[in-house]
């Protein structure tokens, strides 16, 4: 991989690391207990998952009306 690929990977990396200790610990105050424990995370899993759509498709939605976004250069990298 490239010097520019791997620092995108470390930047994602490092962001997730963040983001899911913050998540989980926000989590664990919420909610306590032992996540592997808990019974029905099948089902929270898929509420979850229901819920990343919904915002994914709402977020879509929103960059293709530009309301939220504007482009100011073309990606040459996927013509």
């Amino acid at each position: 991989m490239t010097d520019q690929q791997e620092q995108h990977l470390a930047n994602i990396t490092e962001d997730f690391k963040r983001l899911a200790s913050e998540k989980y610990r926000a989590g664990q105050k919420e909610h306590g207990g032992n996540l592997w424990r808990k019974k029905g995370l099948i089902d929270m899993a898929i509420d979850e998952a229901i819920d990343q759509i919904v915002y994914l498709i709402t977020l879509k939605g929103q960059i293709d009306d530009k309301t939220i976004y504007k482009v100011n250069e073309v990606d040459n990298e996927n013509k």
